[in-house]
């Protein structure tokens, strides 16, 4: 005798329909019907729960730094910018013994973004680190006249400055030309742009 063959699919339940298998939550729902929310369970916004301040939550742009404006930090800046500026002028005008424009132009660039970088955004730093500027470029070319003049006489360069002041000041004046008060055009122009530049 042979035995039944069983079918190869036995006969599916309607959904809905039978007997809801253990820990299954959705085995008697109705067709159509939603879904039971379960604890837990993501609602569909990922940012949802969370405080403000965690990332995705709150103001998603840092706020703009302050702008910089201190006159005193600005004016401090272009003093030691003119006088180490002046320095490197005055000892490249002595070596060579010649003005050279683009070493008065390199005073004012740095007087001018000394002032603009440290002090920021102060109206009165540009014009103060142009009148810094002029100071630099004529404190630079007489230290170059007074490098010049301790080649020919027996003096040195402080004994210049403090001693024989007025014989210094007279020397460069004999040698400035219009191409001297030129640079100090160019210096004040080179300040006054790069402190407005430097400040953003």
């Amino acid at each position: 005798m042979s035995q039944p063959v069983q079918p190869p699919n036995p006969p599916q339940q309607p959904y809905g329909g039978g007997q809801p298998a253990e820990g299954n939550p959705y085995a008697q729902q109705q067709p159509g019907a939603p879904y039971p929310p379960q604890p837990g369970a993501p609602t569909g916004n990922p940012f949802a729960g969370q405080q403000p301040g965690q990332f995705g939550g709150g103001n998603p742009f840092a706020p703009a730094a302050p702008a910089r404006n201190s006159l005193g930090l600005g004016l401090l800046a272009a003093v030691v910018a003119a006088l180490v500026s002046a320095g490197v002028y005055g000892g490249i005008i002595g070596a060579t013994e010649h003005e050279i424009g683009y070493a008065a132009v390199g005073v004012g660039f740095l007087v001018g973004f000394a002032a603009g970088k440290v002090g920021g955004r102060n109206p009165a730093l540009p014009v103060v680190g142009a009148i810094l500027a002029l100071v630099g470029v004529y404190g630079g070319q007489l230290l170059g006249e007074a490098i010049i003049a301790t080649k020919v006489a027996p003096v040195t360069v402080s004994e210049m400055f403090f001693d024989y002041f007025g014989v210094l000041n007279q020397a460069w004046k004999d040698d400035s030309s219009l191409i001297s008060y030129f640079f100090f055009v160019i210096a004040a122009v080179a300040a006054f742009s790069s402190a407005k530049k430097a400040a953003g």
